[in-house]
């Protein structure tokens, strides 16, 4: 006679938490989760209405719809949103355990830019197209580096005093992506792998005699890769002579687009000429939608307007370093830590070319550019913070019964 089965029931509140962006518990993790993905929703939308506003007298010039920023931004924002909502209820183990297939297959979409399949935008060869698909591989590697050097580090923990175990393999990994990267002549991509290279190690505790030597690795790779295109020397020889406020002899030429950010800037005021009454976005300012969309922001918006956007990228930096601060495994800290390095040092990078503080570079503004490749990344990182979050909230697994 066979023994009756016992039935297994699940309660509904116990099904529900199986599916959750945001930690159940009323604690600091669940405030600072809804704190955080407010003021990235609310730097989405900033983008979506500003790439709209940026890009639409040069989608009628061109024949397009005067609706095609709002159609295309909006698209990869509900791209990236999906994509964040679904990797925030992956487990960190399995994204650990599929790190080396998801950097095999970067490297090998990165490679694809030097194939027919690969063409050249802005003078930068880093651009893909499939179909009516274009996309930045170099964009996409940063969420895939982010995760797999956290997925390395947190394999090798216990090791991480030695330097040849922090060196192998994140360093030769990392300079191959960045070397392949570098051909296409993207230089602001680079400093931005870097930086969010070395924010993991940082905050994974690696010793600073270690962490030095890193840096003064990378500052020798970026010069080495500046001094290997004469363009890029050129454009740092032009910073440094030439001041673009007063040399009118240069006005029409090099000085062009960041003379015409000054004036969008300066025209905005206190307040500015109000969304969609931008001067400078009508084929004035070069890249107005995407680089220098900060620009445009500040020309719409005004001077409260650009402060606005600042400390909401701000923000977004405090909130990550204060759940960095309640995670305990090494796989989250390390995600944490070099999201919130990612996120500030790019903005850094966009608003200071904006602003003339450093040469030119084509690096976007977080969540606010235009480019469907860079927006739908950077959410899906959010993406994965979640699931660290979730996982913290939820505890330690309980022990497996004992016969």
């Amino acid at each position: 006679m066979s023994t009756p089965t016992k039935a297994k029931f699940v309660l509904p509140a116990e099904r529900s938490a199986r599916f959750r962006v945001i930690p159940a518990a009323p604690a600091p993790l669940r405030r600072l989760t809804i704190l955080l993905l407010a003021m990235i929703t609310l730097l989405v939308g900033l983008g979506v209405i500003m790439v709209q506003s940026a890009g639409q007298v040069v989608a009628i010039s061109n024949g397009g719809s005067p609706f095609s920023g709002l159609l295309r931004q909006g698209g990869f924002a509900l791209i990236g949103i999906c994509c964040m909502v679904l990797l925030s209820q992956v487990s960190t183990a399995r994204l650990r355990r599929y790190s080396w297939v998801a950097l095999l297959f970067g490297i090998a979409l990165q490679l694809l830019v030097y194939t027919p399949l690969g063409y050249e935008a802005g003078g930068n060869r880093n651009w893909l197209r499939v179909g009516p698909v274009s996309m930045q591989p170099a964009e996409f590697m940063k969420v895939v580096l982010l995760v797999w050097v956290s997925a390395v580090i947190a394999n090798k923990q216990p090791l991480l005093s030695r330097w040849q175990h922090v060196a192998i393999p994140i360093l030769p990994v990392v300079a191959l992506s960045m070397f392949i990267n570098v051909l296409g002549g993207d230089l602001g991509t680079l400093m931005v792998i870097a930086a969010l290279v070395f924010g993991c190690l940082y905050f994974s505790q690696v010793r600073w005699r270690i962490l030095g030597g890193i840096a003064l690795l990378a500052a020798l790779g970026v010069a080495v890769m500046t001094a290997m295109k004469p363009n890029r020397v050129f454009r740092v020889i032009q910073f440094l002579e030439i001041d673009c406020l007063t040399d009118a002899a240069h006005a029409h030429g090099m000085c062009w687009q960041s003379l015409n950010g000054f004036w969008a800037l300066s025209n905005g005021g206190l307040l500015g000429a109000g969304v969609g009454n931008s001067k400078a976005k009508w084929s004035w300012l070069p890249e107005s939608e995407t680089d220098f969309i900060f620009a445009i922001i500040g020309e719409e918006m005004g001077f409260l307007g650009a402060v606005a956007v600042i400390l909401l990228i701000v923000g977004i930096v405090v909130v990550l370093l204060a759940l960095l601060a309640r995670c305990t495994t090494p796989f989250a800290t390390s995600i944490l830590g070099g999201l919130l390095v990612w996120i500030g040092a790019q903005a850094c990078v966009n608003i200071a070319v904006v602003l003339g503080f450093i040469p030119v570079l084509g690096v976007p503004l977080p969540f606010v550019s235009a480019g469907g490749t860079s927006l739908v990344s950077g959410l899906m990182a959010v993406g994965v913070v979640l699931a660290c979050v979730r996982e913290e909230a939820a505890g330690p697994p309980p022990p497996a019964p004992t016969r």
